[in-house]
């Protein structure tokens, strides 16, 4: 079971709403961080996820963004938005600087609502483990592997809980020092071997949260891809512009990048190896009419490629999502 990391800016929340049916026929569950005040994006994609019948967790209290330590705001919404779909998961976000007694009452106001506790650095392990046993509606216990270890996972185990380990696959650095190709995860082939449910990742953006970044001196177009000559881990290929010197002309360094994905997805045997999503027919559409759809439509095609390339390994291997 798969739980993609969302951050709610524009294209991760239009990946949602377009990759929903996708999701929800797969039985993945995206958990959705908001950082944008303004909800009507946030609203369609919730809606989309519900109209498929598939799931979501929405965090009541993210960390970044416009509502940042914001914790009213996102819990009176989904009450008063989503209150009657069991489809949104009320997710509170565990972090450092929240307390267990913050803990328990954010859960006293999912009302009710089934609750998805992401932990990441949460520093009071013992005393919510004890605090939680009054609380009949947590559902999903997400574990960010870089803040939670094996002994601290252990004290949230329980036989009717899911456990999920998330896992940041992507390498942040400049565009201009991604290599060709690298390995991204194999944790959807050994999240067993973890004595988990299931497994996350923040897709091809990463963890790390930026509001935007500067010009872009280099374009990198990222495509994930299951290789199979590898045991079937996840690599990710990066396709960079030539031009990297200055930030001039992003639509022709795009169209410089694309060319090199469309060689390599038509080179035998190597381009073989990627699904051909409807992603990947959409970055050939844009190649033939040579069209710049801007930075952040391109982000959202990886994206849903890479949902879309997960959806395919399972619905192939369907012994490896039980």
């Amino acid at each position: 079971m798969y739980y993609p990391y969302m951050r709610g800016k524009q294209y991760e929340l239009i990946t949602v709403r377009e990759a929903a049916k996708v999701m929800a026929d797969a039985k993945f569950v995206p958990t959705i961080v908001p950082v944008r005040s303004q909800m009507r994006g946030l609203r369609k994609a919730l809606e989309a996820v519900c109209e498929a019948k598939g799931k979501a967790v929405l965090i009541v209290n993210p960390e970044h963004g416009e509502l940042a330590h914001d914790h009213k705001t996102i819990p009176s919404f989904l009450d008063r938005e989503f209150g009657n779909h069991d489809n949104v998961l009320f997710g509170v976000r565990l972090h450092s600087e929240v307390t267990a007694a913050e803990a328990i009452c954010m859960c006293r106001e999912a009302k009710g609502k089934s609750i998805a506790l992401i932990h990441a650095g949460f520093k009071h392990a013992n005393s919510l483990a004890v605090q939680l046993g009054g609380f009949n509606t947590i559902r999903v216990h997400m574990f960010m592997e870089d803040a939670c270890g094996k002994l601290y996972q252990k004290k949230f185990w329980a036989d009717d809980i899911k456990r999920i380990l998330v896992r940041d696959g992507f390498e942040h650095r400049r565009n201009r020092d991604h290599p060709d190709s690298e390995f991204f995860s194999d944790l959807h082939i050994t999240y067993n071997e973890e004595r988990v449910d299931g497994f996350g990742d923040f897709l091809i953006v990463g963890d790390e949260y930026s509001e935007g970044g500067g010009p872009a001196y280099a374009i990198a177009i990222h495509l994930t891809y299951v290789d199979l000559d590898r045991d079937g881990e996840m690599h990710v290929r990066h396709f960079l512009s030539d031009r990297q010197d200055t930030p001039a002309d992003p639509g022709g360094k795009f169209a410089e990048a694309l060319k090199k994905l469309i060689a390599f997805l038509d080179d035998e045997p190597s381009g073989q190896k990627v699904d051909n999503t409807s992603a990947i027919e959409e970055f050939r559409y844009l190649h033939e009419r040579q069209h710049y759809p801007g930075l952040g439509y391109v982000k959202k095609l990886s994206m849903k490629h890479h949902i879309e390339t997960l959806a395919a390994y399972f619905k192939n291997n369907p012994s490896e999502n039980t």
